[in-house]
Order: C-alpha cells, then sequence, then structure tokens
C-alpha cells in the first residue's frame, strides 16, 4: 500500500483527533448527568480541555442510593480483601501513568516532572491506606480493663455512606487523600470532585471500575459543590460529611444541614494544605464507629478462677 493510499485511508495524516468524553461514575457504570447539562473545562491557562458532565441533585441522590446498595458488602468484606482492592487500584494507576500525569499537569499546571512525582504520590497513598485496612482496628480497638468477670471488648465499625467535598486545589493527590481512608475502613463514599479541575478525578473513576472495586463504594460527581453538596448533607441516607474543600461559607452552611441527622463531620483543617505530608491515621479514624461489647466470663472448676 502507498504512503498515498494510506493518507487518503486517514490512518495517517491528516487524522481527526478523538476527544475523550468524560462521564460520571455511580454504581459501577459511566452515565451522563440526567439533566444533559456540562460545563467547560480549561486548564491554569484558560486552554479549553474538556466538557465534564453538570451534576444535578438528582445524580447525587443515585449516588447515594449507589452508595447504601454497595456498603452491606463492602463492609462485610475482611479487611485483609479490602487491602488486596486496594493495592489493586495502585497497580491499575500504574499502568495508566502516563495519562494522569498529563491530566494533572493539565488541570494544576504543573511541568510533567512535578505532575509525575504527583501521581507516583497518590499512587503510593492507595498502597499506604491498603496497608492500613488490617491494622487500625488493632490501634482504635481492644479489650477494656474492667471491675467484674466480664470481658470488655471494644472494635472499630464503618460508620456507612460518607459524603466528601474533594480539595479544589489538589486534583489527584489530594483526592486520593480523601477517598482512600474512607473506603479502606469499610464506608461507602460520595465524592464531589474539584469544581475547576475534575478531569483527573472522572477519570479516576474508569481506574476504580477495573480494580476490582465493587460498583457503587465510590461514586464521583463532578459539578458544583454549592449545587450539589446542599442535598447530600441533608440527606437522610448520608452518615457523615468530608468537608475538606468547601470553602468556610459553604462549610458552614453543609454543617447546619449535617444536624438534622447527626451525622458525623470532618470540618476542613490547617493540615490539609500540605497532601505530601504523611497522613497518619487521623482520616482512618474519622469515620469510624467504636463498638463495645460485654461478655460475662465463665467458672474454672471448684477453685473459683475464671477465664
Amino acid at each position: 500500500m502507498s504512503e498515498r493510499s494510506v493518507e487518503k485511508g486517514g490512518s495517517a495524516a491528516g487524522r481527526l483527533s478523538v476527544f475523550k468524553t468524560y462521564k460520571l461514575y455511580v454504581g459501577g457504570k459511566f452515565p451522563r448527568s440526567e439533566s444533559g447539562r456540562v460545563y467547560e473545562v480549561a486548564d491554569s491557562k484558560g486552554k479549553w480541555l474538556a466538557n465534564a458532565p453538570l451534576s444535578s441533585r438528582k445524580d447525587a441522590r443515585d449516588a447515594v442510593v449507589a452508595a447504601r446498595k454497595a456498603f452491606g458488602g463492602w463492609a462485610g468484606a475482611t479487611a485483609y480483601n479490602r487491602g488486596q482492592v486496594l493495592y489493586r487500584v495502585a497497580e491499575m494507576l500504574e499502568g495508566r501513568r502516563e495519562q494522569f500525569v498529563r491530566e494533572v499537569a493539565d488541570a494544576e499546571g504543573l511541568s510533567k516532572s512535578k505532575a509525575a512525582a504527583v501521581v507516583d504520590a497518590a499512587t503510593d497513598r492507595w498502597i499506604w491506606y491498603a496497608g492500613w485496612t488490617d491494622k487500625i482496628g488493632q490501634v482504635v480497638g481492644g479489650a477494656n480493663p474492667v471491675a467484674g468477670p466480664f470481658f470488655n471488648l471494644s472494635t472499630p465499625e464503618p460508620t456507612g455512606v460518607v459524603a466528601v467535598v474533594a480539595p479544589r486545589e489538589s486534583s489527584f493527590l489530594g483526592l486520593v487523600s480523601v477517598i482512600a481512608p474512607v473506603i479502606a475502613t469499610g464506608n461507602t463514599a460520595v465524592v464531589i470532585a474539584s469544581e475547576t479541575a475534575p478531569l483527573p478525578a472522572l477519570s479516576l473513576g474508569e481506574v476504580l471500575a477495573t480494580s476490582d472495586l465493587p460498583g457503587g463504594v465510590v461514586n464521583v460527581l463532578s459539578g458544583k459543590a454549592a449545587e450539589i453538596a446542599p442535598s447530600l448533607a441533608a440527606h437522610q441516607d448520608v452518615n457523615a460529611i468530608d468537608l475538606t474543600g468547601a470553602d468556610a461559607d459553604l462549610a458552614r452552611d453543609l454543617e447546619i444541614a449535617a444536624a438534622d441527622n447527626l451525622k458525623r463531620v470532618r470540618r476542613p483543617q490547617a493540615v490539609d494544605s500540605d497532601w505530601s505530608a504523611d497522613p497518619g491515621t487521623g482520616r482512618l479514624t474519622s469515620f469510624l464507629e467504636i463498638k463495645t461489647v460485654w461478655h460475662p466470663t465463665g467458672s474454672l472448676g471448684a477453685s473459683g478462677s475464671s477465664y
């Protein structure tokens, strides 16, 4: 075949670019916003990158339904199994490293080398939290000394469905840093991605869909936090909310709305500005409930000793 015929067939010179269609990630599927709306996403220099779905309150409610449906199976999985799944996410990210380097560089106005460092740190963070899934119970739980013939055991349990307002500036490392600890401890999540830089978050949905994570454990919405978050904060089937990416006024309004069904609330904190720092265990314990069980001991023989 001649070079000219190849050109005429469109397989070489003159080939049109194939632009990516970004979609939401809800219930393990990739729907468009039910409203049909999109908004333009630009890089740090104002250059158009793509159109992202503009989520509606109906999309948020659908995401909560998906998260609640997935909660029982995910919370009931062994901690070891959850760790394996999180590690698989890291494996899949490693395989798509170049794509995320490009998207993070565009989203945050970073050089390729700095964006690569961010993506590598995000991959490492998945692995870090994967290692904690079967260890956090030993840190926050244990046997309690009591006066009486009883065993008294405290064990952590997941809170439930957690709504997460992701960081605005750190479109990927910050995003991973707020999602991973929520699901590592058995919760399910509805995440509102950075409004100005949602593309890495929407692409993360594609990774999660191919990483053994059950559909509905993580649901990713893009759009305006001021429009979506209030319905999540007031939703009676949402058990907790992370306000990391909310500004002061929005965070105050969301906290008031969350009080209606006594949601657990994680307020924005000063340490959230440095996502490269050691994350510690604070986020792992933010959305855990401690269950304490009393059990009577039994008598062993005539001596009256007990176990």
